[in-house]
């Protein structure tokens, strides 16, 4: 079979036939393309008609069909065959042999014989062309040339989006080159951001507002009663919902002594209504001196007392259980964290580097639920969309084990949109991530992933089109990802751009083979080191 001699006209030149269709379904097909035509070409390169991830086009009626190569098999009859795999992407109205208005979907699919042909330039500026819809563009497409990708910003917020990707890939320096992008975009816009490892605080430092032990001042009254117990309660078994049980009845005895409105009504142990830890432990002693406790004991009320006791005087714990915390500041709370009103600093970053491990998931919780109620109680014209952004995500929504922070955020991922919140999730490890979240996020942003188990949980949760794209996700190089989803007009494979070097996350490794080239003051660097130990926290830069 040769295909050389097969033309169609242009106004500039010949256009050559570089295959045909040979079988056809409603997801694909496969097609046969000449070798000796594709190398007559000459184009080397990811843009290589007949490459991986290139794309064709077919003429069926009055528009182009478009095409992307997904696999590739040399014809052992004849070595100069090849049979590729195609996936239908879209469609455009044919102007000559030139493609025009493309739009992702195809209306009629074309006949086994369709002529294949390669895209210009000209038709995959069409193809990857943004529309009128507010978007960013981020990178140029791996196999489009001089194309450049756009993410639509409704479609990649309005529906979740996940940034997926092995340590190493370059996965915090695009994270925060779309965040920059997007604040670039909406500069009243509203961004938290939870960062476990303290890298953003400094790619934002011009335009967001950086929040850490130091400075975060989270009062403990905002939890309810569950993040309450994660933090009061270390008993296990039975024991624990007894110890629940008395603290949820002392709880709502210390909040009811600061009511704060004669229009609140119904009072709970969850109602954000200031109290003292004073009167809260005051209470549980009053309690355990009463004769009606029944099989108890006194035990749970000892428990309960010497947490509360512990906790005030932890300077670790600050942050949260300080005196200074117990007014009513949850307004000035909300503005600060959910950038109301921006100010020019649409993001803010909370760094939980220097957080106690124990209480980091609560205080993720807290955040996450701060943003949910507050989106929940202001519906309609007072509705403020915002964007929660969660670093390592599988660190909060584990897939074997559960807690107050995986409960809200999969309720965030499952209900969010409906009320103006949106959730970016970014992590390393997507199979550790539980089951059904990743499904929820409309775009997902997947960079190289190493493990065979993190590919599969990833090609589970993209749709069945993009499937062919997603195998391409091994051999990614740094700062290229695969994108499929609401966010994108049509799959693609993207080369990020760079980001400037004034705005890169803290996020590069310690050189070993620097580190260890040089003799520093060790004795003064020990000390510093040992004094931040020592204060569960940071020195400034000037100590």
């Amino acid at each position: 079979m040769s295909m050389m001699d097969h033309r169609i006209s242009t106004g500039s030149g010949d256009e050559m036939e570089i295959g045909r269709v040979l079988e056809i379904s409603s997801a694909g097909a496969q097609a046969m393309l000449d070798a000796r035509t594709l190398s007559l070409l000459g184009e080397a390169g990811p843009a290589q008609p007949g490459a991986i991830s290139s794309y064709l086009k077919l003429r069926v009626g009055a528009k182009w069909v478009v095409a992307q190569v997904s696999s590739l098999r040399r014809e052992e009859a004849d070595g100069d065959l090849i049979v590729a795999g195609v996936d239908f992407v879209g469609e455009g109205e044919a102007d000559g042999t030139r493609l025009t208005g493309f739009r992702r979907g195809v209306s009629h699919l074309p006949m086994p014989g369709a002529r294949l042909y390669p895209t210009s330039d000209a038709d995959r500026a069409s193809i990857f062309a943004a529309d009128e819809r507010p978007h960013i563009t981020f990178g140029r497409i791996h196999s489009g040339g001089d194309a450049r990708a756009a993410l639509y910003i409704d479609g990649l917020l309005g529906r979740h989006f996940a940034v997926l990707g092995s340590t190493g890939t370059g996965k915090s320096s695009a994270t925060a080159m779309l965040l920059h992008r997007i604040c670039e975009s909406a500069p009243h816009g509203h961004i938290l951001m939870i960062d476990p490892h303290g890298e953003y605080g400094a790619s934002f430092a011009q335009i967001g507002a950086v929040f850490d032990v130091t400075s975060l001042a989270i009062p403990y009254w905002l939890m309810n009663l569950e993040e309450h117990a994660e933090v009061f309660v270390s008993t296990r078994g039975p024991e624990r919902q007894i110890d629940i049980d008395i603290l949820a009845k002392c709880l709502l005895t210390a909040r009811a002594k600061h009511r704060l409105a004669e229009g609140i009504q119904r009072l709970t142990a969850d109602s954000p209504i200031p109290y003292l830890l004073s009167d809260l432990g005051n209470i549980l002693s009053a309690e355990m001196g009463k004769l009606d406790k029944g099989g108890t004991g006194i035990g749970p009320y000892l428990r309960l007392k010497a947490r509360i006791d512990e906790l005030k005087v932890d300077p670790r714990y600050a942050f949260m259980f300080s005196g200074m915390l117990v007014g009513d500041t949850m307004q000035a709370v909300l503005q600060r964290l959910l950038r109301l009103p921006a100010d020019g600093k649409p993001i803010a970053i909370v760094d939980l580097s220097a957080v106690p491990s124990e209480i980091t998931p609560v205080l993720v919780a807290l955040l996450a639920r701060l943003v949910f109620d507050h989106a929940l109680w202001s519906r309609g014209k007072d509705a403020r969309p915002v964007l929660l952004v969660c670093e390592e995500a599988h660190r909060y929504i584990p897939a074997n084990a559960d807690s107050p922070a995986r409960r809200i955020l999969e309720r965030i991922a499952k209900e969010g949109r409906k009320y103006g919140v949106s959730l970016g999730l970014i992590s390393q490890r997507p199979s550790d991530l539980a089951e059904g979240v990743l499904s929820q996020c409309g775009t997902i942003i997947a960079m190289r992933l190493n493990n065979d188990k993190d590919q599969a949980h990833v090609r589970s949760a993209v749709p069945e089109g993009a499937r062919g794209l997603i195998e391409a996700i091994p051999g990614l190089r740094n700062r290229e990802a695969v994108v499929v989803g609401e966010g994108v007009a049509l799959p693609i494979r993207v080369v990020f751009d760079d980001l400037e070097p004034d705005k890169l996350p803290a996020s590069s490794d310690p050189s070993f083979a620097q580190g260890w080239q040089i003799a520093p003051d060790e004795p003064s660097r020990l000390s510093k080191t040992i004094l931040r130990w020592r204060a569960q926290g940071r020195l400034h830069a000037a100590d």
